[in-house]
């Protein structure tokens, strides 16, 4: 089939099952050839063919509404709802977006980047559909890993109990980013392996009532038995008690079973659980073999042979450079523990894992968690490291603040993704944390300008014993530095010249710098100099560096790869304010809005993160300050 010329998923309704499998092998096809040029989401989309064929065959967008859980596993929706022709665009500045997009479609009516919002963003649309009297289905489609985040098991927890109309499809491939973990995870293990319960259940209570004469009573006696089986055929009917309607385990991937089940769950009233098992990368050898998951998010690829298509070996990824170092560290200091929330894989922690088995705890998709067990580990005395990205850091602020912070506990912050991370786009673009931390009392906030300041970074951390203290940095690889052999400890709030100067005063950090000794060099051939500061220490400053620098009375321009809004740039302002200084104070940095997806460098010169502008700038503040002398 020409899937170019698919409009909407209206199509489908007449479809026989043969053609839909035709269906499915066309968009895999489609979809293996397309990313192997612009990279994506292969796996989880793979694993999801036949289950969104299904859902939109027997429901009806967007008048039913489909929420998928964390959007990656949104392209063959896409494709569905006549976006396949934008597919060379995927993740791509100014193309089409990786996740479900309300301003793309119709179809996308909510968008998803975190994980475990969509159930209760579903109770939210469920109760707004009966307050205003309509009658559509609402579908939430969520992994089994998110549903370890404590948002998921809330909102499971509010729809059972309010009886609503809500059709949730659990899909089941074992994997999230990585396998998953906890207690929940094997209970899923012990009904996927059990069979089927509903149907029994249904079948025994239908023969009893077509027993002459006494199948009636038999029925009603068994009423009170029937729903008992479910311990016996079931093991941790979790759903159930919780209110739900549970239909499964249904093959994700046989159109029998799935159009079966979807069709018996449109027909019943309240809450309703289908769990769909699928596998991950389905339909693709090497994505269906990979077991560290390293399909899940991928770059160009050769088809026929999966074999990635990389640049030249350059330096260390940032991940690997704090791991690695965390992990000399660990060798030394038996208090140090390393906490992560499903991150093993992204945030490199492979080898730690391998050398201190006991010392990783992986607490699946539960950042709040993840930071309250760390406050709870530092207050025994132990040094826990929470390796989390930026962009997830957000969903356990509450938690750095009542339990970490507060109490003043020595949990170690490893902020990875810190900065703009390009393809993955607004949910995951990791410039709020220096603006959400600043403003927290007794946190120490620091970034380094090279892998070799980062390893010296880890070091201070680790020595440090006076509260929380935040490494972050950025997503991609070091510079290629050399690296010293022995560590040593930056002294906490201080900051480095890294190029002299007299006529203006670059206050920048991390990914930065290069842009900005390089704006420096330009403009030294053209008479004026600028001082170029390493600002390592967002939190606390330089003080006794300001103060220098404000005496002088030399214009500022301060940089990040942050948020203007309270950011670095803001607390030199809220310097200038406090001590009275008349500095001339120029920033430049995020500006008030949602940065899309697009290359790291694309979506720079969007926001005015070039050497051309920041040669402008410095050339206006200096133009102002010799104007008011």
């Amino acid at each position: 089939m020409d899937l170019y010329k698919i409009k909407d998923p209206s199509f489908l309704k007449g479809m026989s099952i043969d053609q839909l499998n035709q269906l499915s092998m066309d968009v895999r096809k489609f979809l293996i050839e397309n990313l192997s040029s612009t990279g994506g989401h292969l796996g989880a989309n793979l694993g999801v063919v036949e289950l969104t064929l299904a859902l939109h065959k027997v429901f009806e967008s967007p008048k039913d509404r489909f929420l998928f859980d964390v959007g990656h596993q949104s392209y063959i929706h896409k494709i569905l709802t006549g976006r396949a022709e934008k597919f060379d665009t995927l993740r791509q500045y100014q193309g089409l977006c990786g996740f479900p997009k309300r301003n793309e479609s119709e179809h996308d009516i909510w968008e998803t980047g975190h994980s475990s919002t969509s159930l209760s963003a579903a109770m939210g649309m469920a109760i707004a559909r009966d307050l205003n009297g309509e009658n559509h289905s609402i579908l939430p489609i969520i992994g089994d890993g998110a549903l370890t985040g404590g948002m998921a098991l809330e909102a499971l927890n509010h729809i059972g109990d309010e009886k609503k109309n809500v059709t949730v499809i659990l899909n089941d491939n074992e994997m999230s980013i990585a396998r998953n973990v906890g207690a929940l995870h094997s209970a899923l293990g012990r009904m996927r392996s059990a069979g089927k319960y509903n149907r029994a259940k249904d079948d025994l209570e239908w023969l009893l009532k077509r027993i002459p004469a006494v199948g009636g009573k038999l029925a009603q006696a068994a009423e009170r038995l029937k729903d008992s089986m479910k311990y016996f055929v079931v093991p941790g009917m979790f759903f159930e008690e919780l209110g739900f309607t549970y239909y499964g385990p249904v093959d994700g991937h046989d159109y029998h079973d799935l159009l079966e089940n979807l069709n018996y769950a449109k027909k019943t009233e309240g809450p309703v659980i289908i769990h769909v098992i699928t596998q991950k990368g389905k339909g693709y050898h090497p994505a269906e073999s990979d077991q560290k998951d390293k399909w899940h998010g991928v770059g160009p690829y050769k088809i026929e042979s999966g074999e990635k298509i990389k640049a030249a070996d350059g330096p260390p990824a940032w991940s690997e450079v704090i791991s690695d170092t965390l992990r000399k560290e660990a060798r030394n200091d038996k208090r140090i523990v390393a906490v992560t929330p499903a991150m093993v894989l992204g945030s490199k922690l492979e080898k730690f894992q391998a050398e201190f088995p006991d010392r990783l705890y992986d607490v699946g998709i539960a950042e709040q968690h993840a930071t309250t067990l760390s406050a709870g580990l530092a207050s025994q005395g132990m040094k826990p490291f929470l390796a989390i990205y930026s962009t997830f850091l957000q969903r356990g602020y509450d938690q750095v603040i009542h339990d970490v912070a507060r109490q003043n506990l020595n949990v170690m912050f490893g902020i990875d993704r810190a900065g703009l991370v390009g393809a993955d786009g607004e949910t995951h673009q990791g410039v709020f944390d220096i603006a959400f931390l600043r403003s927290v009392p007794n946190i120490v906030l620091m970034m380094p300008k090279d892998e070799n300041e980062g390893q010296h970074m880890v070091h201070t951390a680790v020595q440090y014993n006076d509260g929380p203290i935040a490494v972050r940095y950025p997503r991609g690889n070091g510079l290629g530095v050399a690296m010293d052999e022995e560590l040593k400890t930056i002294p906490i709030g201080s900051w480095e010249v890294l190029e002299e100067g007299e006529d203006a005063v670059i206050l920048t950090f991390g990914t930065t710098i290069p842009l900005a000794l390089s704006a420096s060099k330009r403009l030294r051939k053209e008479g004026i100099t600028v001082r170029v500061v390493n600002a390592r220490f967002m939190k606390p400053l330089d003080e006794s560096m300001l103060h220098d620098i404000m005496k002088e009375n030399i214009p500022v321009l301060t940089i990040e790869e942050a948020v203007l809004q309270g950011g670095f740039g803001s607390s030199v302002l809220e310097f200038k304010e406090e001590f009275n200084y008349n500095s001339w104070i120029k920033r430049l940095g995020v500006p008030d809005r949602f940065i899309e997806h697009g290359s790291v460098g694309k979506l720079w010169e969007e926001i005015g993160l070039t050497e051309e502008n920041i040669i402008s700038q410095i050339k206006g503040i200096t133009f102002t300050k010799q104007q008011r002398a």
